[in-house]
């Protein structure tokens, strides 16, 4: 078996995300050069920073996604999801399972919060979407 590639998500780079209050980024999909979905990892360093911008993923919306159903998992601390107006408190280990059409967003509970997505359209072929590009360009990355 061939992996193509192995490594921590601690040992990945982290993009600021520009602005105070709002996580990090780590670009996990392009960083290890995966086609086929897109995932993404979002560190909140203090409690309230935001971990997951308010969006929905309804194709052509304001934030340019592509109709992705979206799996959330928690990897360290507790987050704080808005789902469709629903306060969800979500400790470590905790997934979230999202259709495209639900506006979601949260923020970090603890200090040191860490949010897994993991996202792609049912049926169709993956994008990225065009956030994703206009990101890698601001942080200098190919």
């Amino acid at each position: 078996m061939t992996v193509h590639a192995v490594t921590r998500l601690q040992d990945l780079p982290r993009i600021p995300a520009g602005g105070p209050e709002l996580a990090s980024w780590t670009p996990i999909r392009h960083l290890l050069g995966i086609g086929a979905f897109g995932v993404n990892a979002w560190r909140g360093e203090r409690a309230g920073d935001v971990v997951i911008s308010p969006h929905d993923e309804v194709p052509d919306s304001a934030c340019g996604c592509a109709g992705h159903e979206e799996l959330y998992l928690v990897l360290e601390g507790r987050a704080r999801f808005v789902v469709a107006e629903e306060e969800i408190d979500a400790p470590t280990g905790t997934l979230l399972a999202l259709p495209p059409h639900l506006h979601r967003e949260a923020h970090a509970a603890e200090d040191g919060t860490v949010v897994l997505v993991v996202g792609a359209p049912r049926g169709g072929a993956y994008a990225p979407g065009a956030w994703e590009r206009r990101a890698l360009d601001a942080a200098g990355l190919p």
